[in-house]
């Protein structure tokens, strides 16, 4: 049997129970027999400002988080939608990660994206928003299937239970695609 590949999660929200990090939590239950998933947190991190890290200077944090990307051999990324954007924290989170300079830990890893929202367009402008960003970190980023999840809190029951529905099929679908889309873009070492 072949080792499950190591997916990186990134969470855009910091609601420890919002909805992002309901879904984010319904993908590992869903992708459970593919992919092995990792939650990275990110809201403890401070904003990016690369005069913290001259001449040789570290962040610990950052290192933290960053460690914990680099052994990835996917991320994805779970946000939900602020003013047609990703949410302050993700963007910070890329940056961090994408520095310094020549040592970013996300260069050529297969991404996908997950956006969501209460309302009726799905995080359609977070996740467009997040490609273009992605584009740049050399990430192959997954076309199909789209995944906007639009009225985002009926995909939950009272416990907090991912429900039976369109939203589970559409999540089911997504990580079975996701996971031969990882399978397909390995890692460049080096």
């Amino acid at each position: 049997m072949c080792e499950r590949p190591l997916i990186a999660v990134i969470s855009g929200s910091l609601q420890p129970d919002g909805l992002t990090h309901r879904i984010a939590r319904a993908v590992e239950t869903i992708a459970a027999d593919r992919l092995n998933i990792r939650h990275v947190p990110i809201g403890h991190l401070p904003l990016y400002n690369p005069a913290l890290e001259a001449d040789g200077a570290s962040v610990p944090v950052w290192t933290t988080f960053r460690e914990a990307v680099a052994p990835a051999d996917g991320v994805l990324f779970v946000t939900p939608e602020y003013n047609r954007s990703v949410p302050a924290a993700l963007k910070n989170a890329v940056d961090v990660g994408s520095r310094p300079y020549g040592a970013s830990v996300f260069s050529s890893k297969p991404a996908g994206i997950i956006s969501q929202s209460p309302g009726a367009l799905g995080g359609f402008g977070a996740n467009h928003h997040l490609r273009q960003s992605l584009v740049f970190l050399d990430m192959p980023a997954m076309q199909q299937p789209e995944m906007y999840l639009g009225h985002s809190s009926a995909l939950f029951g009272e416990e907090g239970e991912l429900v039976e529905g369109q939203g589970k099929t559409l999540l089911e679908t997504f990580v079975a695609a996701f996971a031969v889309w990882v399978d397909r873009h390995p890692v460049r070492q080096g």
